[in-house]
């Protein structure tokens, strides 16, 4: 399998990085980094390696100064998981939480760093009291449908994207989602209508159209994959992306399989 990095496997990788790139709504606005609506949709590439270990260091003193200040949390912990320290952003935000046991923002941003941890069913509880039924947000319910999709609970999964999408209409990272989670109880014909739909969302950013990318390789049309690949990666990415996609197709290898491996719900930041 190829590594995280490589090139033939970031067409799937940015597919399924879908569901686990929960809505970051809830998050607070602080820090040099700004949420973009999706969980894990960090503006990462926009910092060099230096600009990233100064960001750290900075809020890393902010937050051992005060640290009751769930804001500085919330920024802190976002940092650490845009530099891939998953189990120390958990840490920072699980003691920010018990500080701060009413503050619901943070009680969001422990869930997301529980399932960007792989934390399912620890990441479901402390979603569940990031909101409350008489005021639901639907970037929480879109995080809690990619943490169910990565249990394999897709019918609950797509039950809570229905849900978030009654209060944000054409969502495009939830229509992402739904997308993708059609796309593992293979119902690839909705899996295509909900990306498609999601693709032509004016807030639908470049991990939604290489999740239209992987549906259309899993039909079958390679050609039409590659061009909605190439819209966002360099060509010979797209087409080397499609074409080990293909290969694995050919093999007659679970495609099911290999796109959870893959393909990560949009799990939000």
């Amino acid at each position: 399998m190829p590594s995280r990095t490589s090139p033939t496997c970031r067409l799937a990788s940015a597919a399924l990085a879908g569901i686990l790139t929960l809505s970051a709504g809830g998050c607070a606005n602080i820090g040099p980094r700004e949420t973009t609506g999706t969980m894990g949709a960090e503006n990462t590439a926009s910092l060099s390696p230096d600009q990233t270990r100064v960001s750290l260091e900075v809020l890393g003193a902010r937050y051992r100064q005060n640290p009751n200040d769930g804001d500085v949390a919330i920024a802190y912990a976002r940092e650490l998981r845009a530099n891939d320290q998953r189990a120390q952003a958990v840490a920072v935000l699980e003691q920010a939480s018990i500080r701060n046991p009413s503050s619901m923002p943070l009680l969001g941003a422990y869930g997301r760093a529980l399932a960007d941890a792989g934390q399912y069913q620890q990441a479901l509880s402390t979603l569940e009291r990031a909101h409350t039924p008489d005021n639901p947000d639907w970037r929480i319910l879109n995080v809690q449908g990619a943490v169910l999709d990565q249990m394999g609970r897709h019918p609950e999964a797509q039950r809570h994207y229905a849900s978030a999408l009654k209060i944000m209409p054409n969502q495009a990272s939830v229509l992402s989602n739904l997308g993708l989670s059609y796309m593992l109880t293979k119902d690839l014909k909705n899996a295509e209508a909900t990306l498609k739909r999601a693709a032509a969302q004016p807030n639908a950013g470049p991990r939604v159209r290489q999740n239209l990318a992987l549906v259309v390789s899993l039909l079958g049309r390679f050609d039409e994959a590659e061009k909605i690949a190439s819209a966002d990666l360099p060509e010979s990415e797209a087409a080397a992306n499609v074409a080990y996609l293909r290969q694995m197709l050919a093999q007659k290898g679970d495609w099911k399989k290999m796109g959870r491996a893959y393909a990560t719900p949009d799990a939000g930041s």
